[in-house]
């Protein structure tokens, strides 16, 4: 199991709020939180790639025409 540790918390104006010690640090400026059963979790926001982008993108269900793509003459490659 991951490395504990005791932290306190505190009040932030009308939010309640906790350090976060530097072993624990999480990259970048943002992240998700969210309960899971009894537990808080805090998830560093990972940076959208393409990978990403194209994962929710849907299959296209369209035909595309058939092109021709012959062999290239020798003296024309160069």
């Amino acid at each position: 199991m991951s490395e504990r540790r005791r932290v306190r918390l505190f009040r932030n104006g009308r939010n309640q709020a906790v350090r976060i010690p530097v072993e624990f640090e999480l990259p970048g400026n943002e992240a998700v939180m969210h309960r899971h059963c009894n537990q808080l979790v805090i998830e560093p926001v990972s940076k959208r790639g393409l990978v990403a982008l194209l994962k929710t993108m849907k299959p296209l269900n369209e035909d595309f025409p058939e092109i021709p793509d012959p062999i290239p003459r020798r003296g024309d490659m160069f």
